[in-house]
């Protein structure tokens, strides 16, 4: 793939380049964090990542193609899901792992920005979206193992077990404000594996 296919800043490249990849995106994280989606210019942020303006225009192109950018490197480096052999253990893990992830000095604070980008930018909206999918699909194995094991019934929409986990801790960041901690994410999880052995998930025809 070359730099002007795709997505601006799509490539997964080594070396050099990706060294200036990862200066760039943690300086984009920055600024967006300091500043918002409104004020996130490339200049600034190839100044503060210390690398060339025309790199980063040429790799970036726009402020949406680098908040994309970053938001594929976040999915890359998310912890992959557990596989403990018992879907409460695994649907407690993956609430801690959103918890901690929210409630995080830098990654809370930068969740919060994307998000609100992409309520007025389509291009960051897909590109949360595609985030989002992702780490749904990665996460998802564990409802369908549970299900090969016969902990919840056949039929059972591992996706949306998934998305039931995460709703109520992402309700306490972006919504409410209450207090988000492991105590929150290990009820959000009980609740929903209890949902699911009961069937509330199974697809209907």
């Amino acid at each position: 793939m070359n730099a002007g296919d795709g997505e601006p800043g799509m490539v997964r490249p080594g070396g050099r380049t990706a060294r200036v990849r990862e200066s760039v995106l943690r300086a984009a994280g920055e600024a967006l964090v300091e500043q918002g989606f409104d004020r996130l210019d490339l200049a600034d942020v190839a100044r503060r990542a210390e690398v060339g303006k025309t790199t980063v225009y040429r790799r970036w192109s726009t402020p949406a193609g680098l908040v994309a950018d970053l938001l594929t490197d976040m999915a890359e480096q998310s912890v992959p899901r557990a596989d403990s052999g018992s879907l409460d253990e695994d649907l407690r893990a993956n609430a801690r792992l959103v918890a901690a992830t929210l409630t995080d000095a830098r990654q809370g604070p930068l969740f919060r920005a994307v998000i609100a980008a992409a309520t007025c930018d389509d291009r960051t909206a897909q590109a949360l979206h595609r985030f989002y999918a992702v780490r749904i699909e990665e996460w998802a194995g564990c409802v369908d193992a549970a299900a090969a094991r016969g902990e919840v019934p056949e039929g059972t929409d591992a996706h949306e077990v998934v998305r039931a986990v995460s709703a109520p801790l992402y309700y306490r960041l972006l919504a409410s404000g209450d207090p988000l901690d492991e105590a929150v994410a290990d009820r959000a999880a009980e609740a929903v594996a209890v949902a699911a052995r009961a069937g509330v998930y199974v697809v209907r025809p």
